[in-house]
């Protein structure tokens, strides 16, 4: 069938996995070299020669932008075994928890990876460097993953944004893979709730747009980080014992989505700034609740140094679930593709 389209057929294998409720779609086949050597630099490479392939994936026929992609690509650590790009609709995020616990478990009960019973130690490597990866399997299932990425670190205290129609906004600003402006729920009304997330979404997009403009662009080690992408509300602290904490949390991703997960990078920054401010000490933990209920646990690690700022290492735990293996056929001749970066990255016909 492909060679009868005269070379304008491609293949592009995908398995769509979730954690969280937030849905990752592992590309792990269709796409061809990615020049460049780190992940970095080949996720660099994609974003400014390819981007109509993350476009076609997150859109109608194909997909949705509620959806994230994450692109098995070779690493270039040797102490990695894959590597990763991930791709959402705000554009190339450094790194990502759920998407990390997702891809984690796709390429072990995938084989790209081979599996080992028991507990297993992996490493992958992402745009923001090395994630290590715990797993938990048994009888050929991940029944949990367990990630630590790059640290997390409070770069502003106490900002004020002024968001038309909302008035005067205080936030604080951590990276955690990406830039956060982070924002106590109920200061601006919300209690956090799944009835709450049509207005959280269009709160979050009049924050981060009314706050790109005084957010930075550049990570002390990384560079260029592209503008602000994310926005975390924060509900009430409950303690939960002598170790640990609970909060109902929401992650607006821009433009216009909240996930359904409370994303491990939304929890990572959340602990950043506990952290920073002596509420949570090494080996504590907290589980943060989404508007749709499903959670993640965040503990604390230990210190960190980013760039002289003062961080912290933190790991993630959660579980993904299949949804999914599929083969999508993408016609270059079909009206609703558009190709013009897309020849250059996917694979060549069979």
């Amino acid at each position: 069938m492909l060679k009868d389209h005269k070379g304008r057929m491609r293949s592009i294998g995908l398995v769509d996995m979730q954690s969280g409720g937030d849905v990752s779609r592992i590309i792990t086949s269709g796409v061809g070299h990615l020049p460049g050597g780190s992940v970095l630099e080949q996720m660099r490479y994609i974003q400014k020669h390819g981007d109509g392939f993350r476009r076609l994936l997150l859109s109608e026929p194909y997909g949705d932008p509620y959806m994230s992609l994450d692109l098995i690509v070779p690493p270039d650590n040797p102490r990695a075994q894959a590597g990763y790009i991930i791709m959402e609709a705000m554009g190339y995020p450094l790194y990502s928890g759920s998407n990390t616990i997702c891809t984690a478990t796709a390429v072990l009960q995938s084989g790209i990876v081979p599996m080992e019973e028991g507990t297993q130690h992996v490493v992958l490597e992402s745009p923001a460097g090395l994630a290590h990866v715990t797993a938990e399997n048994r009888n050929g299932r991940v029944q949990s993953i367990t990630t630590q990425g790059e640290p997390a670190y409070v770069a502003a205290r106490d900002q004020v944004v002024e968001v038309p129609r909302f008035g005067r906004v205080k936030y604080d600003l951590v990276w955690s893979g990406a830039y956060f402006v982070l924002v106590d729920a109920a200061s601006v009304g919300f209690e956090i709730n799944a009835d709450e997330m049509p207005e959280l979404a269009g709160f979050g997009h009049a924050l981060v747009a009314a706050a790109r403009p005084q957010v930075t662009q550049e990570h002390p080690e990384l560079g260029h980080v592209g503008p602000l992408p994310f926005a975390h509300f924060m509900g009430p602290l409950e303690e939960v014992g002598t170790g640990g904490y609970r909060s109902r949390s929401a992650t607006y991703v821009h433009p216009g989505v909240i996930c359904r997960s409370p994303t491990g990078t939304g929890t990572s920054a959340r602990l950043a700034l506990m952290y920073d401010a002596g509420e949570i000490r090494d080996g504590q933990w907290l589980e943060t609740i989404s508007p749709r209920g499903s959670s993640f646990i965040g503990s604390v690690l230990g210190e960190a140094q980013v760039g002289g700022h003062r961080a912290m290492h933190s790991h993630i735990t959660g579980k993904a679930w299949t949804l999914a293996r599929s083969e999508i056929i993408v016609d270059l001749d079909d009206p609703l593709v558009d190709s013009t970066d897309l020849e250059g990255v996917l694979d060549q016909p069979v």
